[in-house]
């Protein structure tokens, strides 16, 4: 499996931290499918984060993330960015969090 194979595996995990849904549906459905516009609306974007992570997160946490996973779980591989790249943007989001709280 080639970083950029990974990168979307990691991103479709951190959709599912994201979201409280598993990948694939019993529809058959794929969360990565039907998140993406989510994702991409900041307004949308509050509806599809997991209810349990309610007032620990900041919007602005919320919007990297969401960046983020877009950026791993892009069609195209070479579009995706490096794990050192992913491992930057959570490191963002967690100086983020450390100033919400």
């Amino acid at each position: 499996m080639d970083g950029k194979s990974d990168v979307y595996g990691f991103g479709v995990v951190l959709l599912q931290i994201f979201t409280g849904m598993t990948a694939i549906w019993p529809t058959g459905e794929s969360l990565v499918l039907w998140a993406k516009p989510y994702l991409s609306s900041t307004e949308k974007l509050k509806s599809i984060i997991d209810g349990g992570m309610e007032g620990q997160y900041s919007e602005n946490e919320a919007l990297e993330a969401a960046q983020l996973i877009l950026k791993c779980i892009d069609d195209d591989p070479k579009q995706r960015p490096s794990m050192r790249q992913v491992l930057e943007g959570l490191e963002v989001i967690e100086t983020i969090h450390e100033n919400f709280i």
